[in-house]
């Protein structure tokens, strides 16, 4: 999705500048969503540089920390600046571990910047089997799955089913409109690639989209423990951005 040049006396040129940049920010977190946590057991911080055509636009950071009832909690948070425009993206997930499968608990976003601020919230009530919106008044009107996700601890399992040698993966996604989604992925081969910290051997996973407009693809580090370490995200052939490990900490 190429980026537009503003005349900032026209209000039309705005908005519509507006909304393509909101969505090019939407998209940077849409396909963090294919990134995989390092260790569920071992708490960890991971920093990324955002990139668009070779110049960093803005920073990311993931971490995940463990509570003392033996829940995790992970949390993502972007900071994008793009000449004029701005966005400031806050993702936190809160999740058990049963059988080697992640099981949510509590997921919420804000985002603030160019555009209209949102935010939202979602309660998993594992004992209900129901999923409660901060958007609505009653549960949500969705089938309960045991292996329902939300945007972050699906990507949690991602990562188990790639070191348990899986090829192909689909999880079934409650997105921020309360809807139900699949999002699905395949190892597309493996890769030498060279990041800021240094070259590193990878694993690279496409998502699979229901057409050919979009490209996502991610890069895990099986000496990193599978960490996440590389994704691009494109539209029509056009980059959209890239995301790069610059460090990690255990």
């Amino acid at each position: 999705m190429p980026f537009l040049t503003i005349n900032p006396f026209h209000r039309k040129a705005r908005t519509t500048q507006y909304k393509n940049i909101s969505a090019w920010f939407i998209a940077l977190s849409a396909i963090f969503s294919t990134s995989v946590l390092a260790d569920a057991l071992t708490p960890y911080r991971a920093e990324y540089e955002v990139s668009r055509k070779g110049s960093v636009q803005g920073s990311a950071l993931r971490e995940l920390t463990k509570n003392t009832d033996n829940t995790y909690i992970l949390t993502y948070k972007s900071d994008i600046e793009w000449m004029i425009f701005s966005d400031e993206r806050n993702e936190r997930a809160k999740f058990k571990i049963s059988n080697n499968q992640a099981i949510p608990l509590e997921y919420s976003m804000s985002r603030k910047g160019t555009g209209p601020d949102k935010q939202y919230n979602l309660v998993f009530d594992q004992s209900k089997k129901q999923i409660f919106s901060s958007q609505k008044n009653n549960p949500l009107k969705i089938d309960w799955k045991a292996e329902q996700k939300d945007l972050l601890t699906y990507q949690f399992q991602l990562r188990q089913d790639l070191k348990a040698g899986k090829t192909s993966f689909s999880y079934p996604i409650i997105d921020k409109n309360g809807n139900q989604r699949n999002y699905d992925f395949e190892v597309d081969g493996k890769e030498t690639i060279t990041l800021p910290i240094g070259n590193v051997e990878t694993i690279r996973v496409k998502r699979l989209y229901d057409n050919n407009k979009r490209q996502a693809t991610a890069w895990f580090a099986p000496e990193y423990d599978y960490l996440l370490v590389k994704m691009y995200k494109g539209k029509e052939g056009i980059e959209q951005f890239q995301v790069k490990l610059k460090q990690y900490d255990k």
